[in-house]
């Protein structure tokens, strides 16, 4: 007989149902995206560069993959860790700043609150970036990287999207790229649902 062999059986629980979260909260979590490959320049210099690599596309709205770089020009130590640092930071909290601009004049920035921060938050209407995650890093003293993910709700398929960047600090201007509403609605064909077997 082992020591662990006795050890009593965890009390019974009823089963917790799957919450109920809005569409602007995330994306879906029961869906493989279509994905939309981009490969496009918000904004590219000698020094820095900033660019959407794909969207996911789900039936709600979208994840907006973006990576930015950094190389280090003149910039004295004190100055290159500042940039170094901003760089690994949230988006709009100082450094990179991200929006989108719907094609009827709407438009989003990843700096505001999220409707969660707000009483009203049952009665959104959009559009609602959000920042879903990221990170940066660096291999040495010339070069910086991030990436981020946005989430855009709702699915934005009438128009085109303008997707804008700005970062004051390194003198990046405000930036953008569009992003073809017809690629979106197009993607939208090739979500799938993870139980519709």
């Amino acid at each position: 007989m082992s020591f662990f062999d006795d050890l009593p059986e965890p009390p019974s629980r009823p089963r917790q149902p799957q919450p109920i979260r809005p569409g602007w909260f995330g994306p879906p979590s029961d869906e493989l995206p279509g994905i939309v490959p981009v490969g496009g320049f918000l904004y590219r210099s000698t020094s820095a560069v900033v660019a959407v690599k794909m969207v996911e596309v789900y039936s709600t709205g979208c994840l907006l993959d973006v990576t930015w770089s950094v190389r280090r020009g003149d910039e004295s130590d004190q100055e290159w860790r500042d940039i170094a640092e901003q760089s690994f930071s949230r988006p709009g909290l100082p450094g990179i700043m991200f929006g989108v601009s719907l094609a009827d004049g709407r438009k989003a920035i990843a700096a505001h609150p999220t409707p969660s921060m707000l009483e009203e938050s049952d009665d959104v209407s959009g559009p609602v970036l959000t920042h879903r995650g990221g990170g940066g890093g660096s291999a040495g003293d010339e070069q910086v990287d991030g990436s981020v993910q946005f989430w855009l709700w709702p699915l934005p398929v009438e128009g085109d999207t303008r997707i804008v960047a700005k970062w004051d600090e390194l003198g990046v201007p405000e930036s953008s790229l569009v992003l073809s509403g017809t690629r979106l609605a197009d993607a939208l064909g090739s979500v799938q649902n993870y139980w519709d077997v």
